[in-house]
C-alpha cells in the first residue's frame, strides 16, 4: 500500500505539473507587427538618407577636385575633357573605351591597361548603365570623367569583386572606336 501511495503522489505531482501553465487564465499579450506600408515607409525613409549621403560625397568630392561637370536626370555626372571630332555612336553599335575606373576614395579599381579595352554595343547592357548613358554624349575620341552613383553603377551589391557594395563610381574613359 505504500508503495502504491508514493506513486500516486508522484503521479499527482507529474499531473500537477504538468496542468500548471493551462491554470492561468491571463490571455497571452499579443504582439503587434508593423504592417507591409509601414515597412515600406521605413525601408523609403533609409534609402533617401542612404542616397542623401551620397549625393553630398559626389558633391564633395567634385568641390575638391573643382570640377565644372554636367548632372543628367539620373544622376550621372560627366566632364568631358577632350572633345573628339569621331563619329556619335547611336543605340546597336560596337564602341571600345579605354578606361580607368577609381571608387569615390580615389582607389584604383579596373583599368583597359591591366584589363583590355572595354567593348559592348551600345543600348544592350552588360555595362553599367551610367556608361550607357554617358556614351551617348561622346564623339570617338572623346575623353571624359564619369561620376556614377551607385544605382548607375554596381547597385547595392557591388560587382563581387573589387567594388564593394553601394559604391560610387569614377571612370575616366576614352572612346577609342565606333563600328
Amino acid at each position: 500500500m505504500i508503495f502504491f501511495c508514493k506513486i500516486n503522489r508522484w503521479f499527482l505531482m507529474l499531473l500537477a505539473t504538468a496542468m500548471l501553465p493551462y491554470a492561468c487564465k491571463t490571455e497571452p499579450e499579443s504582439i503587434s507587427l508593423p504592417d507591409a506600408a509601414e515597412i515600406q515607409e521605413a525601408f523609403m525613409e533609409s534609402n533617401m538618407y542612404l542616397l542623401a549621403l551620397e549625393e553630398e560625397a559626389i558633391n564633395d568630392f567634385i568641390d575638391r577636385y573643382g570640377w565644372n561637370m554636367t548632372e543628367t536626370g539620373s544622376g550621372l555626372r560627366y566632364k568631358i575633357t577632350h572633345e573628339g571630332s569621331g563619329e556619335k555612336p547611336v543605340f546597336g553599335d560596337f564602341v571600345d573605351i579605354a578606361y580607368t575606373i577609381y571608387l569615390i576614395t580615389g582607389d584604383p579599381v579596373y583599368s583597359s591597361g591591366s584589363h583590355g579595352l572595354k567593348t559592348f554595343t551600345v543600348g544592350r547592357g552588360g555595362v553599367e548603365r551610367g556608361l550607357e548613358e554617358a556614351i551617348l554624349k561622346l564623339n570617338e575620341g572623346s575623353r571624359a570623367i564619369l561620376i556614377m552613383p551607385h544605382h548607375l553603377a554596381h547597385g547595392v551589391p557591388g560587382d563581387g569583386k573589387m567594388i564593394p557594395k553601394r559604391a560610387t563610381i569614377i571612370y575616366e574613359i576614352e572612346l577609342m572606336n565606333v563600328y
